[in-house]
């Protein structure tokens, strides 16, 4: 991985895999991952050992749904779509990343004496 590009943040896969496919519609995992890079102007990296699991686990969940396709090349790939308990859950991972985001630009916020 080149030096400039970062693994994941602990905790946010979920919400950048559930924030993608409720942006863009139904995608298979590749494409999640590479959109995630995109987003990121390549600054993060999605590995398959991550996303797999991850998008298992939000299946389990009933976040997401899987339905078998075909790929731009014809190859047979799972398609992963939002459900509406995923959208639910979405926008209260939206409203703690906001309110945590909130909680850490007061600590950049800080000086000396102040506080």
């Amino acid at each position: 991985m080149p030096a400039d590009r970062s693994d994941v943040l602990h905790g946010t896969l979920d919400f950048m895999v559930l924030k993608t496919i409720q942006a863009i519609g139904s995608l298979h995992g590749y494409a999640i991952a590479r959109r995630v890079e995109q987003i990121s102007a390549d600054q993060l990296a999605i590995n398959q050992g991550s996303l797999y699991p991850a998008l298992l686990k939000l299946q389990q969940q009933g976040w997401i749904a899987s339905k078998w396709g075909a790929s731009r090349t014809g190859r047979r790939v799972k398609f992963y779509s939002i459900t509406r308990r995923g959208e639910r859950q979405l926008r209260t991972e939206e409203a703690d990343w906001h309110r945590s985001a909130g909680i850490v630009a007061e600590f950049f916020e800080l000086s000396k004496g102040t506080r």
